[in-house]
Formats: structure tokens, C-alpha cells, sequence
């Protein structure tokens, strides 16, 4: 959503947060408001949806059905998709599908770059789905504020729970600060920017499944994983 004059992002933030809980539009729960171009039509291509490199939660040999998720990791709607929809997901499916993450940071998301760096980071000592999974698992600490219900400012706190995160999974600190700093980073999260308004994608989460966009039509959590569960059992027996 786009800020206003007389109201703080913190303000705005919760307006979001609110009218995602009852409000599908376009497969995305919305957070941008900007207007964009409509998704190109049909597939999108896979050079632009999983470009070599991409980072993985899962693969399939042969590389059958993959999913490709455009996350924030700030964004309240893409850890609520982690905790009802995609954590299962990607259990349950493992050997069965490659399951891709783009980066997609979002402005009013103040610590989401920051998250992103994080996480590119670690795949860089190869603790990428570990890290992913810091990231969402424990969403609340570094991402929301005190009150537990705006989006968070505060970027020392968040830094401090990503060293947390790299020291437990073993990471070479150093060498973790020093990536996260890079250009080849801030190249990567670009460059899932890139990708994704070139799909078509404005805001988080955005899902493709064979590089067709997910449209889902329910409106609580469990009736969204139903239904992506049915679009890839589809997929798998095509």
C-alpha cells in the first residue's frame, strides 16, 4: 500500500495486514496498491522464472513440476503461506517437485532487503533453506515490533537475530557480513526484482507452477493449500 500524508508506514502497515486476512485479489494478497501491467498471458518463461543459480528448497529429478515463489521475507502473508501452505508443502512433495525462491523485497517492508541479504548470504556457505527457514520460523522476533502487529524499523535488532541465525547453522560470520555487503548480492535481489515484474509479479507471495501463475480462489489458508496441493498432483500425473 502506498503511504499517505498524516499516517506513519506502521499505520499503513496494519491497514495491510488487516485487509489481507479477508482479501485475494489476483492470486496475491495485496500489499503494493500500485498499479501494474496484468501477468503476461500463458507460461512464463523458465529462463526468467528459475534462472541457474536460483536458490532451492527442493528438487526433483528430471525437473518435472517446479514452483517458484516470489517472497518478501518481511511480508506478513508470505510467513502465514510458510506456516499453512508451503512448509507442508514442500514436506510433503520433497522428491516430487523443485521448489524455487526468488526474492521479491517490497518498500514498505522496511528490513526486508536486509532479510534478503541474509539469506543469500548463507546460500552462499550453502545454508540457503536453513536460513529461509530461520527466516520465517522465527519471523516475529526480527521482522514485527514490539506490539507484535506492525512491520518492524528497527534493523540493529534484526541484524543481531540474523548473526543468531548464522552462528547456529555454522556459518563463517565474517565471511557472512562480507556477502551479505557484496555486489553479487544486491545483484541476485535485484535481479529477482527484475524477474518478477518481467512475470508480471507486484506484490508477495506470488506462486507459478510450471511457470503458470497460481490464482487461488479461496479465502482461508487451508482452502489455498487445497488447492495448489490439486494444481501439483495435476501436474505430476500430466
Amino acid at each position: 500500500m502506498t503511504k499517505r500524508k498524516g499516517l506513519s508506514a506502521n499505520a499503513w502497515t496494519t491497514i495491510a495486514v488487516v485487509a489481507a486476512a479477508v482479501l485475494i485479489i489476483g492470486g496475491v494478497l495485496v500489499f503494493n496498491g500500485k498499479d501494474a501491467p496484468a501477468p503476461p498471458p500463458g507460461a512464463v518463461a523458465a529462463e526468467i522464472l528459475n534462472p541457474p543459480g536460483s536458490n532451492t528448497l527442493s528438487t526433483a529429478p528430471g525437473g518435472a513440476v517446479t514452483v517458484v515463489e516470489f517472497v518478501d521475507y518481511q511480508c506478513p502473508v508470505c510467513e502465514a503461506y510458510y506456516q499453512n501452505v508451503t512448509k507442508s508443502i514442500e514436506h510433503d512433495y520433497a522428491g516430487k517437485i523443485t521448489f524455487v525462491t526468488r526474492n521479491f523485497p517490497l518498500p514498505m517492508h522496511p528490513l526486508a532487503v536486509s532479510a534478503a541479504k541474509a539469506a543469500e548470504a548463507a546460500a552462499m556457505q550453502g545454508k540457503y533453506r536453513e536460513m529461509y527457514d530461520k527466516l520465517y520460523g522465527d519471523y516475529r522476533t526480527w521482522a514485527l515490533a514490539a506490539d507484535g502487529q506492525n512491520v518492524s524499523e528497527d534493523a540493529a535488532r534484526a541484524q543481531a537475530r540474523f548473526d543468531a541465525y548464522a552462528k547456529e547453522l555454522g556459518l563463517d560470520l565474517a565471511r557472512f557480513h562480507a556477502d551479505a555487503a557484496s555486489p553479487a548480492v544486491r545483484k541476485r535481489i535485484d535481479q529477482g526484482k527484475a524477474d518478477g515484474q518481467k512475470a508480471g509479479v507486484t506484490g508477495t507471495p506470488t506462486i507459478f507452477v510450471n511457470g503458470t501463475r497460481f490464482e487461488p480462489s479461496g479465502n482461508t489458508y487451508a482452502a489455498i493449500a487445497q488447492q495448489l496441493r490439486g494444481q501439483l498432483d495435476q501436474a505430476l500425473t500430466q
